[in-house]
């Protein structure tokens, strides 16, 4: 019987596959009759049009606990994080003045980033509001009532606006600005009702180095990095932040919310010289010496000028 099996020739087995995907006798396609396809498609039908009805379902409920406007669970958000403009891979703006096309990218980014804040756009969106006290928005019984947003300028950067076109924001000239924003956080009251604002110093990396020795030495090393990274330049003066753009209600009541921003200028920094660099958000009630969140109220760069 093997035999005769191997004995087949082509044409038989080609004719028993043609008979197999239909079979004329018996009506059958692919070992099926209608019947048995139709019952198993209605299975399968009913089947994953139940799962996706369950699925449905299941989202629908969990968007009804959800409210679009504010985040359900916020209370681990104690300090907002900062972050710096332009953005750098690493946290590490390094260029060479001489050299163009190694800082231009920075410039385009500058640009494009504060497009928003010009003066013009702000005038025309926003609304001047009191300085010196949070602007408290109260729904006053109509939910989520859309909120007004106050002005920050793009002029109040000095030299840092980069207001012409040809504006280099310092980097041709080896005398860089970096922007300091701090990250949303919605009905944030930072300062306890007191000014706020952001400081910057030469932060000396933590390195083996440093183990063993004492404060005296520690503290000197720490002076001979300021004297390096020279005097920082910061605009609004002091790094101030108004509590006016306080609290922050989300972006689909506050749509034209703009972030206030802090720039800093490194006006003699010791070029061909690497600078480790943290600024922090200084305002009473916020801690942000959490070694566990390097980036709770604070953010930590390097900053190298290069000049050939």
């Amino acid at each position: 019987m093997a035999r005769d099996k191997e004995k087949r020739s082509c044409g038989q087995r080609l004719a028993e596959w043609r008979a197999f995907v239909w079979d004329p006798r018996s009506r059958q396609f692919l070992g099926r009759t209608g019947t048995s396809w139709g019952l198993i498609l209605l299975f399968y039908l009913v089947f994953y049009g139940f799962l996706a009805g369950l699925f449905a379902l299941t989202m629908w409920v969990l968007l009804q606990s959800v409210d679009p406007h504010v985040p359900k669970y916020q209370d681990r958000l104690a300090t907002p994080g900062m972050m710096i403009r332009p953005r750098a891979e690493g946290l590490d703006v390094t260029f060479n003045v001489t050299q163009s096309q190694t800082w231009r990218h920075y410039v385009r980014a500058l640009h494009q980033f504060l497009e928003p804040y010009n003066d013009s756009v702000q005038a025309a969106r926003n609304a001047a509001c009191v300085p010196g006290r949070y602007n408290e928005q109260p729904d006053d019984s109509v939910p989520n009532y859309p909120k007004r947003a106050c002005r920050f300028n793009r002029s109040l950067l000095g030299p840092c606006a980069g207001l012409a076109p040809a504006d280099d924001y310092g980097y041709g000239a080896g005398q860089p600005c970096v922007l300091l924003k701090v990250n949303r956080v919605i009905n944030f009251f930072p300062g306890r009702n007191k000014s706020i604002n952001v400081v910057c110093a030469a932060k000396r990396p933590r390195v083996k180095d440093n183990l063993g020795q004492t404060a005296a030495s520690v503290r000197g090393l720490r002076e001979e990095d300021a004297a390096l990274l020279g005097p920082l330049q910061l605009f609004p003066p002091n790094g101030s932040i108004d509590l006016m753009y306080f609290p922050y209600y989300g972006k689909r009541v506050h749509v034209n919310y703009t972030q206030p921003v802090v720039a800093v200028q490194f006006a003699n920094a010791t070029a061909n010289v690497e600078h480790h660099v943290e600024c922090r958000l200084n305002a009473a009630g916020l801690r942000t010496d959490d070694e566990r969140d390097k980036f709770a109220g604070r953010v930590a760069f390097r900053l190298r000028i290069n000049r050939d």
